[in-house]
């Protein structure tokens, strides 16, 4: 995916705007001009502040913060919501957006005259087609001299540990998988993270229902999520399919089934089914990884093998990243980063999913290093666009 931005250079911008905003250097090296940073994914959109650094000067790390805010779902592909017919996912995924962005620049001090760059990293940008989408978006509320960056959420979470700079790989590992990196010479690649149908069974499609009866012209829109090992949502799904499969005599007894059954305050592996049916959304499913977590640390042999499965197909989307982009050199000995993002990853654990997947990594690449970031996606999204911002500034000093 490029590096896709451009200046706003449409005529027709939301009616908020105020021209004439004055930008004075303050001592930190800043003006009052402001880069928002937004991390929109499918359960929710932050959204952070940040000012505007000179390029003169080094950027603080961590940069500060001068408001941040959180909302929705903003993923156009995915606003779990019901909604009319007439007021489509698109306009909410769009609104809440704007919303989160005003909520931001509020808690700042500041206000939309003051923005002078906006980066969104954004879950289901795949191709330009989905960046002009949301550009178009963009360009309805922000003027012509505003810089405008869209990128996919990945990437945005790969800068959270490495300041803004595109080198290295993430590995996202939460609702669904992602590994996606970039090499010096600006090549990219991605692994995993297409979607359900294609292989990704952590993320989820979408389907519609009409519901009939006095509200005809509504549309809700639910969540059906498949799974493998890669996601927080395989591994508990996974768990769950284990008891089941102990319970009618198809596997072995687990110790998942007591631990999962009391978590759950159930009586039996039979009601498991019910309350797996009564709401099949990934994050009640997903919350109940550590439980898998607990019982792999007491030598549970069946959870276990679902653990030891998840770091493999972790890893091996790391490598195959890796190996496009030769980020390992030509001796395969080559340094470079590998940014470790989400739940299924947190270190927090004896049975550290993520330790054991750089382990795997390391295995056939000694050069990979971990960086688990200090910040989160929606700064690294803020130091994106500052570092798009500084490269832009030195091009045309140069031409």
């Amino acid at each position: 995916m490029n590096n896709y931005g451009e200046s706003n250079g449409d005529s027709n911008v939301h009616e908020k705007q105020v021209e004439g905003h004055d930008h004075c250097e303050n001592g930190d090296g800043s003006d009052n001009r402001v880069i928002l940073g937004i991390d929109g994914g499918t359960t929710s959109t932050v959204c952070v502040c940040i000012p505007l650094f000179s390029s003169s000067k080094s950027l603080p790390n961590p940069p500060p913060i001068l408001g941040r805010a959180v909302s929705g779902c903003s993923n156009h592909n995915s606003v779990g919501v019901t909604v009319h017919v007439s007021y489509p996912t698109e306009t909410a995924a769009r609104d809440t957006l704007e919303e989160v962005m005003a909520e931001a620049l509020s808690k700042s001090g500041s206000d939309w005259s003051a923005v002078h760059a906006v980066c969104l990293g954004v879950s289901g940008v795949n191709h330009p087609t989905d960046q002009e989408r949301i550009l178009n978006w963009l360009r309805e509320i922000f003027p012509s001299h505003v810089k405008l960056y869209v990128q996919n959420d990945a990437v945005a979470a790969l800068a959270s540990g490495t300041m803004g700079k595109l080198h290295g790989c993430v590995l996202i590992a939460g609702t669904g998988c992602i590994s996606y990196g970039f090499a010096e010479d600006g090549r990219e690649a991605r692994a995993s993270g297409a979607g359900p149908v294609l292989g990704d069974w952590g993320r989820y499609a979408l389907y519609t229902q009409c519901v009939v009866g006095s509200l005809p012209n509504v549309v809700r829109v639910y969540e059906i999520v498949a799974f493998n090992s890669l996601s927080g949502y395989g591994i508990a799904a996974k768990a769950l399919t284990a008891i089941i499969r102990a319970h009618d005599g198809r596997g072995p007894q687990t110790m998942l089934t007591n631990k999962i059954l009391k978590a759950l305050s159930l009586s039996s592996p039979d009601e498991l089914i019910g309350w797996t049916y009564a709401d099949p959304s990934w994050a009640r499913i997903a919350a109940l990884v550590p439980e898998v977590v607990s019982c792999a640390e007491a030598c549970d042999q069946v959870a276990t093998k679902i653990l030891v499965d998840a770091v493999q197909d972790l890893a091996l989307s790391v490598k195959a990243v890796v190996q496009r982009l030769h980020l390992c050199g030509e001796d395969g000995n080559g340094s470079f980063p590998v940014v470790m993002v989400g739940g299924v990853l947190e270190a927090n654990r004896t049975w550290d999913i993520g330790k054991e997947v750089m382990k795997c990594i390391q295995e056939q690449f000694p050069g990979a290093h971990p960086i688990r970031p200090q910040v989160e996606p929606a700064v690294g999204a803020a130091l994106l666009a500052w570092n798009f911002l500084m490269k832009e500034s030195t091009e045309n000093s140069h031409s």
